[in-house]
C-alpha cells in the first residue's frame, strides 16, 4: 500500500476534492456547538492583564435540541411493505437503538451540517456506525447526491510517555452502478491536528484483522446514508456538504452571548459596597485602655465595608457605592438577540425567547404560533426521509450478501433492482397538529365517505399500512354487530366499505 505516504490534512488526499474550509468550518461549528469559547482579557483597575472563561447561553445547543426534539422522536415508525424485509429492518433498528441515536445525532448535524450512518457486519450482525460531519468527507464535490467518501475514526494511544493519534481513514467508492470499493488505510502522528504518516493496520490491534481493500459487488447504492441539512451551503457553492445553524449566524450567537456575560459579570460585581473611612476601624483615643478600647468585629466573610481616604471636612467617610443592577436593559438586549437568532433559523417567536403569555394560549393558539418552526421541521424532514429510506436499502443489500456472514447464508433474498422497497415513514405532528380537531374533521370526511378508512387510521392513529390493514380485517369481522348503526358508521367500521380501503 506504500506505507510512504504523509498528510497534514486528510484534504491532503488526492481522492478527496474538498476545500480545506470546509473542514474548518465544521471544526468551527463543532465549538460553537459545544459552547467552547476562548476565555475573555482584559485589564483590571490595577491595568493588570486578566483572563477569565466567558458566561455563556449555549444558545447553540438549545437550538438544534429543539430542532432535532420537534423533527425526530420515538413515535417515529418505519414499515417495509414486504413484511420479512419489515420485520427484519425493525429488528435491526431496535438492536442499534436507532430512534434514540437518531435523535442525538440529528442534533449535532443541525448545528454542523450533517451526519451519515453505515451499517456494517459484525458476528453475523448488521450494526450501525455514526458518523460526525467532521468524520464525513466527501470525495467530489460537485454533486448534492454524495456516492464516495472517506470516513475518519481517530483513536489516541500512550507511547513513550508521549500521546500518539491514529487515524483510520475508510474510503468509500462507490461506481455509480453495482460496485463498492472500501480501502481501510491507518496513520500515525504525534501533532492532534494532523493525519499523519500512514502504518500497517496491525500497528492498532482493533484494526489488525480489517481488509487492506474489499469490493461489494451487486449493489444498488453505497453502504452509507447521508443526512444534509436543507438549503444550500451558501459558504461553499460547490460543497455537496449541509451547512448548520452556526455558520450565518456566529455574529448574532456572538452578540448573545457577549450581554449574557456583560450581565452576569454586572450581577457578579455589583455586589452591596459601602466605602468608611479607615479610622472609623481603629479605637477612639479616649477608649483607650477602658472597656471599649479596639476596633469593631466583622464577620470574617464580610466583604461590604471599604477602608478608603481620610475623613471630608473632618467628617467620616461613609459612602453607599453599590449601583443598580441593569436587568430590564441586559434582559432586553439578551431577548432581542436571540428573537434575531430564532428568524434566522426557522424557529418561530418565543421558542427559545421569553414569551411571558404562551402559558395562557389554547392548543390551537400554540399550533398558529408554531407555524415557522412547521415549516422549518417540513423541510428537515424531507431530508431525514431521504436518509432513513437510503439507511434501509443499505441494510438490506448487506443482509444478501452471504459472504458477510460466518454461516455463510444471508438473512434475506432479495433483487433490489426489479423489486425496489416499499418504504413508509410516520412522524408524530405532536404539538404542531391540534389532534382533537384534527380527529373530528377527520371523522366527519370518513363517514360522509370522502376518505379510505386506511387512511383515517393512519392519520389519526399513527399505523403502518400493515397495521392498518389488520384493524379493518378486524372491523370487518365485527360488521354484523352493526346493524343498529346507521349506514355511514357500519361503513367506517368496515361494512360494505365499496372498495374505498385504499
Amino acid at each position: 500500500m506504500g506505507f510512504g505516504k504523509s498528510l497534514a490534512n486528510i484534504t491532503d488526499d488526492p481522492r478527496v476534492n474538498l476545500p480545506a474550509s470546509e473542514i474548518l468550518r465544521i471544526r468551527e461549528d463543532l465549538d460553537y456547538y459545544a459552547d467552547v469559547f476562548d476565555n475573555i482579557k482584559f485589564f483590571n483597575t490595577l491595568n493588570q492583564q486578566q483572563s477569565r472563561k466567558p458566561s455563556t447561553l449555549s444558545i447553540t445547543h438549545q437550538a438544534a435540541r429543539k430542532l432535532a426534539s420537534v423533527i425526530f422522536n420515538e413515535q417515529v415508525t418505519v414499515s417495509v411493505a414486504d413484511e420479512p424485509i419489515d420485520d427484519f429492518v425493525n429488528q435491526v433498528l431496535t438492536d442499534n437503538l436507532f430512534n434514540l441515536k437518531y435523535e442525538e445525532y440529528l442534533e449535532t448535524a443541525i448545528a454542523t451540517g450533517g451526519f451519515a450512518i453505515r451499517p456494517y457486519v459484525d458476528n453475523s450482525e448488521i450494526k450501525l456506525a455514526w458518523v460526525r460531519a467532521d468524520q464525513f468527507v466527501p470525495l467530489e464535490s460537485n454533486t448534492n447526491d454524495i456516492q464516495s467518501a472517506v470516513i475518519v475514526n481517530r483513536t489516541t494511544r500512550s507511547e513513550n510517555n508521549m500521546m500518539i493519534w491514529y487515524s483510520l481513514l475508510e474510503f468509500h467508492e462507490f461506481d455509480g452502478v453495482s460496485n463498492e470499493t472500501i480501502t481501510n488505510e491507518l496513520y500515525r502522528s504525534s501533532d492532534s491536528h494532523e493525519i499523519g504518516q500512514q502504518v500497517n493496520l496491525s500497528a492498532i490491534d482493533a484494526f489488525a484483522n480489517l481488509p487492506e481493500q474489499v469490493v461489494i459487488s451487486d449493489i444498488v447504492r453505497p453502504t452509507f446514508a447521508y443526512f444534509k441539512t436543507p438549503g444550500k451551503n451558501n459558504k461553499s457553492i460547490e460543497s455537496p456538504l449541509g451547512i448548520g445553524i452556526v455558520e450565518n449566524n456566529k455574529n448574532v450567537i456572538n452578540a448573545i452571548n457577549t450581554a449574557q456575560d456583560q450581565f452576569y459579570r454586572e450581577v457578579k460585581l455589583g455586589k452591596r459596597r459601602i466605602a468608611i473611612d479607615g479610622s472609623l476601624m481603629k479605637p477612639q483615643a479616649e477608649h483607650s485602655g477602658d472597656d471599649m478600647s479596639g476596633a469593631p468585629v466583622f464577620d470574617p466573610d464580610d466583604d461590604v465595608f471599604m477602608q478608603v481616604g481620610k475623613t471630608r471636612d473632618g467628617k467620616p467617610i461613609i459612602e453607599d457605592l453599590t449601583n443598580d443592577i441593569r436587568v430590564n436593559q441586559y434582559s432586553d438586549a439578551i431577548q432581542l438577540f436571540i428573537r434575531e437568532f430564532e428568524n434566522n433559523i426557522g424557529l418561530s417567536q418565543g421558542t427559545l425567547s421569553t414569551d411571558a403569555t404562551k402559558s395562557t394560549k389554547t392548543a390551537t393558539e400554540v399550533v398558529s404560533d408554531n407555524s415557522d418552526t412547521y415549516r422549518t421541521r417540513s423541510s428537515y424532514i424531507t431530508q431525514v426521509e431521504k436518509q432513513i429510506k437510503e439507511l434501509i436499502i443499505s441494510i438490506v443489500q448487506l443482509a444478501t450478501k452471504s459472504e458477510l456472514f460466518d454461516n455463510g447464508k444471508a438473512p434475506l433474498t432479495i433483487d433490489l433492482v426489479n423489486q425496489p422497497l416499499d418504504i413508509n415513514l410516520h412522524f408524530d405532528d405532536g404539538v404542531f397538529v391540534d389532534k382533537d380537531k384534527q380527529l373530528e374533521e377527520d371523522l366527519k370526511v370518513a363517514m360522509a365517505g370522502f376518505m379510505p378508512k386506511k387512511q383515517f387510521l393512519k392519520r389519526n392513529y399513527g399505523l403502518s399500512d400493515d397495521d392498518a390493514d389488520d384493524w379493518l380485517k378486524e372491523l370487518q369481522a365485527e360488521a354484523p354487530e352493526t346493524d343498529n348503526m346507521t349506514s355511514q358508521q357500519a361503513n367506517l367500521l368496515g361494512g360494505n366499505d365499496g372498495g374505498d380501503d385504499e
